[in-house]
């Protein structure tokens, strides 16, 4: 945020945490606090102050956004004289490093678009499904790269996106779990003309490749895009905090890819951790995750208690 606010020529407003609470104007509270809960992620503090000041104004933007999408469909459709033509889904992408919160975002987001008074449709993706089965990645040499661009099958991604965008009636996207740490075999979420698509993801704001192929790249076919932003050493904290959490709660399952680390001390805990960030996550969010906080439609910077501070809105 800083390196984007500072700049006199800035594509960005920025607007402190108050500012920005202003602008829910008479957006109606949906969400108690227990379904608040169940939709933060471990160490996530979120609560009913946080979406009120943050993400209500977030989805009073996106609602007008989405409307205005809408009456540019019309207009178009009425121009071309094509009454049959059908509405795309509206694409909403969520990028940022790992343990800074997509997880969070994407989910309260998508439950409060839910509850507009339309109530639209709003499905949520994320692009871990897109990864190379461990197996590939392991055949590869990529096992130490997972999360980093050449770890997608980014050809079967960018098919996805072009089939939603497409207004294709079903389109399948598979399913990645943490908890064994690779795709699932077999398993799909099914994507089934929604009104608004959230695809939340490590890199889904990249416009760079190594393969020329593979164009367009995946955020071209968004809509609306959201990065969420710290300094480098607050989420290199919340990582392993995170890690260490863990430790004592899903590592501890005995079909966790990682349930060897839930009964090692805490120092050799504590050592991984700081090996993983060094060697994977960190190269990751300098090489190919910062690079595009630019590119998005809005930036939330959020401080050390993971509260955000201030929100960067591109000017139109």
């Amino acid at each position: 945020m800083d390196a984007l606010a500072g700049k006199p020529q800035s594509p960005y407003r920025v607007f402190s945490r108050e500012e920005w609470a202003e602008l829910r104007a008479d957006t109606p509270m949906t969400l108690n606090a227990d379904e608040i809960e169940r939709l933060r992620s471990l160490d996530d503090p979120l609560d009913l102050m946080e979406v009120e000041q943050i993400y209500l104004p977030i989805s009073r933007l996106l609602t007008l956004y989405v409307e205005a999408t809408q009456g540019l469909f019309r207009a178009t459709r009425a121009f071309l004289n094509t009454n049959g033509a059908k509405k795309v889904p509206y694409i909403i992408g969520i990028g940022g490093s790992v343990a800074v919160g997509k997880s969070t975002t994407a989910r309260l987001l998508q439950a409060l678009l839910r509850r507009w008074p339309n109530t639209p449709k709003v499905d949520l993706v994320t692009t871990d499904g897109f990864l190379f089965p461990n197996e590939v990645l392991a055949a590869e040499g990529l096992m130490q790269r997972k999360g980093f661009p050449e770890s997608y099958d980014l050809p079967a991604l960018l098919k996805f996106m072009s089939d939603i965008k497409a207004g294709k009636e079903r389109v399948a996207a598979p399913v990645y779990s943490h908890l064994v740490y690779d795709v699932v075999p077999g398993a799909e979420i099914a994507v089934e003309n929604p009104d608004i698509l959230i695809l939340e993801g490590l890199n889904v704001l990249q416009a760079g490749t190594k393969d020329v192929r593979a164009v367009p790249f995946v955020s071209d076919f968004f809509d609306f895009s959201i990065f969420i932003d710290a300094e480098e050493n607050t989420i290199h904290d919340w990582y392993v905090d995170r890690f260490m959490h863990l430790r004592e709660t899903a590592f501890r399952d005995p079909n966790s890819y990682f349930q060897r680390y839930a009964s090692v001390p805490p120092s050799e805990a504590m050592a991984l951790a700081e090996d993983l960030w060094g060697r994977i996550n960190l190269p990751n969010l300098r090489e190919n995750i910062l690079p595009t906080r630019a590119r998005a439609s809005l930036i939330m910077r959020k401080g050390e208690d993971h509260r955000v501070e201030e929100v960067a809105l591109r000017k139109l």
